[in-house]
């Protein structure tokens, strides 16, 4: 499933080379052709948003060191920008489409075999979100209604 394109989105795939990690990372996540798009995004974003107020400018000055604190900033003014001017929402959300199709997806599986009374989890994680789970398998028992 995938989320849908809001000006937070936007600037999330934009600033991540700055913000999250080195390319390296990015580089198990994306194909070279979504990751060739990135700067891209960042450069139209960046455009727009540069001069618009001397607050802005620090939080893309900010960004662009690696500070994730000034994403909420640009992301308020983003997302005006898109709401006065749908031609250029279109064109980011078209770049944005094209780098998450990019997105290398981990179809791996987990298999934990447990016996007696034994209880298990595993841990997946993606993007930084941790997706945990728990099974409880009560045998012989019918499940209450």
């Amino acid at each position: 499933m995938t989320e849908p394109l809001t000006a937070g989105l936007l600037i999330t795939l934009a600033v991540q080379e700055f913000v999250k990690s080195g390319t390296g990372d990015l580089a198990k996540r994306f194909t070279a052709e979504a990751l060739a798009k990135i700067p891209i995004l960042w450069e139209k974003i960046k455009t727009r948003l540069t001069g618009k107020s001397p607050k802005v400018d620090e939080a893309l000055a900010k960004v662009e060191r690696g500070d994730s604190t000034a994403v909420e900033t640009l992301t308020k003014n983003l997302d005006v920008i898109l709401d006065e001017d749908p031609a250029f929402a279109k064109e980011l959300k078209v770049l944005a489409q094209t780098i998450q199709a990019g997105k290398i997806q981990d179809n791996s599986s987990m298999i934990q075999n447990n016996s007696d009374n034994a209880k298990g989890w595993q841990t997946k994680v993606e993007g930084g979100t941790a997706y945990i789970g728990e099974i409880h398998i009560n045998q012989g028992q019918q499940p209450k209604t």
